[in-house]
């Protein structure tokens, strides 16, 4: 149970990571991510990576840049501008369906204008998590200069899109619905440079 901890990682640019052991049961024909970051990096980096033996960006959400986030579904992307520079937490729910290829934004429990994404595509099960880099192959590949350096907390993953209410929930860490990947109860593997502390702050 992590909750109120944060994982630490202390080195830039940095090898460590952590690997969550979850395995989704089937296919996604719908997700939602859900994570709290504090950083003062600049340059781009990773904080969740979910990849296929076949689709090394199956699920990815990457920040090319202070007022940029990227989520990436089966190797294609869309883009969400953010206001730029408080140095405090984030917190980013981010959902995608199928059926409709709709993708929802929600920064620090407000929804972004929602944008089009691999409209009947569906994700692979059987996948390498991974937070703090990026994997450009199956459980590796990385790139030192799209690893993270910060805190990583509420780190979320479900197989359905969570309705309004629930991703304001996750923003104030109220009580959520069973997940593949729950914070209170993450099976995890801390590899490199990466310490587990309580929060310093809310």
């Amino acid at each position: 149970d992590l909750y109120r901890k944060v994982f630490i990682f202390r080195k830039d640019p940095s090898d460590a990571y952590v690997l969550l052991k979850a395995q989704a049961e089937q296919p996604l024909q719908n997700f939602t991510v859900c994570l709290r970051s504090y950083t003062d990096l600049t340059r781009p980096y990773s904080l969740f990576s979910y990849a296929t033996k076949a689709q090394d960006n199956e699920i990815l959400l990457f920040k090319p840049k202070p007022s940029e986030y990227r989520l990436y579904v089966g190797g294609k992307f869309v883009t969400f501008r953010i206001p730029e520079g408080r140095w405090d937490w984030e917190h980013v729910c981010t959902s995608w369906e199928s059926a409709t290829g709709l993708t929802e934004f929600w920064f620090n429990g407000k929804p972004w204008p929602r944008k089009g994404l691999q409209k009947g595509y569906t994700v692979s099960a059987e996948a390498v998590i991974l937070l703090g880099q990026e994997q450009d192959a199956y459980g590796g590949g990385f790139d030192l200069y799209n690893s993270f350096t910060g805190e990583l907390a509420d780190v979320y993953l479900w197989d359905v899109g969570l309705s309004p209410d629930k991703m304001r929930a996750a923003y104030h860490s109220l009580r959520l619905p069973p997940a593949i990947l729950t914070w209170k109860s993450l099976s995890y593997e801390t590899k490199g440079d990466v310490v587990v502390k309580p929060r310093l702050r809310e």
